[in-house]
């Protein structure tokens, strides 16, 4: 019997459409699962990185289904955004209509991989019905003094006349004409998510289910510093700079203060020198390369001295002030103290413009560091430094912040990185700001039964000059809600990562008209039981998402602070030694392999080839490997089919020869180590290894082992089993097997099978365990364990974690069955 795979997965799958198999209702008193993978933008086709993060879910969503569970796993497309304007300026398509097609294509190949989706719950963020809520939101966050609006810095494009988005600049140039970008203030929308900025911070402790990683790279974007502001008072004039320092006890080392090019007190140091305008020209220079260089993390330092110098309030020292590309408005107060001897950034800085570097901290062994080539920046011993030397570090921020605050030159003080998300974009495809101007009323909301404020089609695109919809005179001129007169509407659009924020809960109740989600539904589904997605989201999307969840808490709406507990951060796909990207030419097409080798194949080998968390390198070779494992279960059920559709899976353990006895044991062993790595573990590759294990022995007993009269009752046990864990795996396949051999229900619908624990009991043995080549400790595991499994089991060892703690390993020596040995960096 051949194994058509393409007509047997789309009969799957349009049995399961028709049937609405995967749609879910809340039902009282039945345990939930809320599965979700983090929506695609529809950017025209599915990559691998999309069939990777998909299947994931899918497995954990069809196992905790067979565990019992109301499952919820839904899809939709986030789907407003740039890349559907610039396909408007390229090839003359209305955004809408590019968004649409691309959406029909994507979902038809989702619909081809067999995902179990609620797809009677899809949402597409550009949908007037979802967007409607993003202006909900907004207004709500208005009426808090949370949305406002004031003037900042955006990249400008000269000659196209026009704001480019980050991604729009390329090597400091415009993406279309190739001229060098400059910065322009506009007045912008925001969203005040410092407010939230300490909750985001503290509330990371509920997360332990996150990848420290994730925690880490959120901790540093939100960079709360604690440490003190200080006032330098100007030489000739009676203002002062203040500044904001980490690390106060370096104070006597400052040489030269240097303030960002943006920094309001510029102005008036240079209006009366006479060279102010060639000045003026260094630092509008030097207020680009700032702007850019906050995307990199290497460039040159550049300034300019402004002519003026200011005071030390330490050690009343005159220093001179400049202005450096590489101090941002942004963070602290805009002006730094710079000690070139213990910071790096400063060091380059005056190593390039001869500035002077003192020494004030040395190490604890009391040896000075001035003959190095770089800054010392850890802390130690105060030199130098007037009634504070010879402190530590630690003592002496303590005392030297306390005498800033006696004397009346500076105070404690918090400072973070995180600074209010800028939501406001010159784009057409994006959600309208409900906002409106009046000349008699000033800044007027749009009502609530006025929204949605719906994007207008006749709209022309030439990528040059403002937003589109300026040009939409129909759109622009409105008429106030408070006096009725003639007024303008905002023209900007929400940055797309507000669509993102709250999609998650649009899912309970994607109809529901009354308000962004329906109350009643809320506590049965959230928060999410597991969220997966790109490390690449780490910091923007897994910010705002929480951000969003807090503001909801705060306006009453759900009782939960955090939307997923559990975070699953899934490798990237690698071929070649690169991320698959059109750029690099190594993209492989998934349609192109599943109409080779079916879906089940590519999901399987997409799932086998490293644990979800791990990149997986592209291997033509695997995606063969796995569709001939499905091939070899499709014979063994499809050749035996009689002997396995009349008999039941009925027999006498004690009558068994032994070769059935150790497929039965083998059996149960392997539904423990299945059940094992899908539940908590997650390593769908070790579980995939003891299906593999289980089918050459089913076909070696089969083939060669000795048979007594219960072996087809064991055959069909065994292969009955095997289905049904294959199933969560390649759905297709096992569903039509279990069909074949006589069954009249569907796999998805059959609970998760259990072990007998003495059947599941395997032979143990000791494995000894080196660090750098050097003996450390033992530990005991089943002798069947791959090395995937030693290598876990090592690492969670006491012994193990203190000795490698805080280190990289960098190789990993695996005997088997007897030893292996982790070479960390010294």
């Amino acid at each position: 019997m051949i194994y058509n795979f393409d007509e047997i997965e789309r009969k799957w799958q349009r049995i399961w459409e028709e049937s609405k198999k995967f749609e879910v209702t809340e039902l009282e008193g039945k345990k939930k699962y809320y599965c979700l993978e983090m929506l695609p933008y529809p950017s025209g086709k599915i990559h691998m990185g999309h069939v990777r993060n998909y299947s994931i879910g899918d497995v954990i969503a069809r196992f905790k289904k067979m565990n019992g569970y109301n499952v919820l796993h839904p899809i939709g497309w986030d789907a407003l955004g740039l890349p559907a304007e610039n396909a408007a300026i390229e090839h003359g398509i209305h955004p809408a209509k590019w968004t649409w097609d691309n959406i029909n294509t994507m979902r038809r190949q989702l619909h081809r991989l067999g995902f179990s989706y609620c797809w009677d719950r899809e949402i597409a963020t550009c949908s007037p019905e979802y967007y409607k809520w993003n202006q909900w939101f907004f207004l709500k966050m208005y009426e808090r003094g949370l949305a406002y609006r004031q003037k900042s810095l955006v990249n400008w494009c000269p000659k196209c006349a026009t704001v480019l988005a980050n991604e729009q600049v390329k090597d400091g140039n415009c993406w279309r004409c190739d001229t060098p970008v400059s910065v322009t203030k506009l007045n912008q929308w925001y969203f005040k998510i410092t407010d939230y900025a300490d909750r985001l911070l503290e509330d990371l402790d509920q997360l332990v289910d996150w990848p420290e990683k994730v925690i880490i790279m959120q901790k540093n974007w939100i960079g709360k510093s604690k440490g003190a502001r200080i006032n330098f008072k100007l030489e000739s004039s009676p203002n002062y700079i203040e500044i904001f320092t980490t690390r106060i006890d370096t104070i006597y080392g400052a040489t030269f203060l240097i303030l960002a090019p943006e920094h309001p007190l510029i102005n008036e140091l240079i209006k009366d020198d006479p060279q102010s305008e060639q000045i003026q020209r260094k630092i509008d220079e030097l207020k680009l390369q700032a702007w850019k260089n906050r995307y990199t993390e290497v460039y040159e330092k550049e300034g300019i001295f402004l002519n003026c110098y200011a005071i030390n309030p330490f050690n009343n020292e005159r220093i001179p002030v400049w202005v450096g590309n590489f101090v941002l408005m942004e963070y602290g107060t805009g002006a730094i103290m710079a000690v070139p001897a213990h910071d790096q950034r400063d060091y380059e800085f005056a190593k390039k413009y001869n500035l002077p570097i003192r020494e004030v901290i040395i190490p604890a062994d009391g040896q000075s560091t001035s003959s190095h080539q770089q800054a010392y920046t850890d802390y130690g011993i105060l030199i130098n430094s007037g009634q504070f030397s010879n402190l530590s570090s630690q003592e002496a921020i303590e005392k030297m912040t306390a005498y800033a605050n006696e004397k009346g030159f500076g105070k404690e003080s918090i400072s973070y990185k995180i600074k209010d998300w800028g939501i406001s974009r010159q784009r057409y495809w994006g959600t309208p700001i409900p906002i409106i101007y009046c000349d008699n009323c000033g800044t007027v909301p749009v009502p609530y039964e006025k929204l949605p404020v719906v994007l207008p089609e006749n709209v022309e695109f030439t990528g040059k000059g403002p937003s589109p919809l300026e040009k939409v005179e129909e759109f622009v001129n409105t008429t106030c809600p408070k006096c009725n007169r003639k007024a303008k509407r905002e023209t900007d659009t929400m940055d797309t990562f507000v669509d993102s924020s709250w999609y998650f809960l649009r899912y309970i109740s994607p109809k529901y008209q009354d308000g962004p989600f329906e109350p009643s539904k809320i506590n049965y589904w959230l928060p999410i039981d597991i969220y997966i997605g790109g490390i690449e989201h780490a910091i923007m999307h897994l910010i705002y998402f929480r951000f969003f969840t807090k503001f909801m808490k705060d306006l009453g709406l759900i009782n939960f602070s955090e939307p997923a507990p559990r975070l699953l951060t899934q490798g990237m796909v690698i071929k070649d030694g690169a991320k698959m990207s059109k750029s690099l030419g190594n993209v492989v097409d998934p349609e192109e392999l599943v109409s080779k080798y079916g879906a089940d194949s590519l999901r399987l080998w997409m799932l086998f080839a490293a644990p979800p968390e791990k990149d997986m390198e592209w291997s033509d070779s695997g995606i063969e490997g796995c569709y001939k494992f499905i091939l070899r279960i499709w014979r063994l059920v499809s050749s035996n089919l009689e002997n396995l559709k009349n008999n039941p899976a009925k027999f006498e353990i004690t009558l068994l020869s032994e070769d059935e006895k150790r497929l039965i044991k083998k059996l149960h062993q392997t539904i423990k180590k299945v059940s094992d790595n899908v539940s908590e573990r997650l390593h769908f590759n070790t579980a995939i290894s003891a299906l593999m294990e289980l089918l050459n022995l089913m076909s070696s007993v089969l083939n060669e082992g000795k048979k007594s009269t219960y072996f087809w009752n064991v055959m069909k046990e065994t292969v009955s089993k095997f289905l049904i864990m294959l199933s969560i795996f390649a759905p297709h396949v096992s569903e039509e097997l279990w069909q074949m051999i006589g069954n009249e229900t569907q796999i998805y619908d059959e609970n998760w099978i259990n072990y007998d624990p003495d059947l599941a009991k395997e032979e143990i043995i000791t494995i000894a365990i080196q660090i750098n080549g050097k003996f450390r400790t033992t530990i005991d595991v089943p002798a069947d364990s791959s090395e995937e499994d030693v290598k876990e089991k090592a690492k969670e060892n006491a012994i193990v974690q203190k000795h490698i703690a805080s280190k990289t390993i960098i190789k990993t020596i695996y005997v088997p069955l007897k030893l292996i040995n982790f070479i960390t960096e010294k």
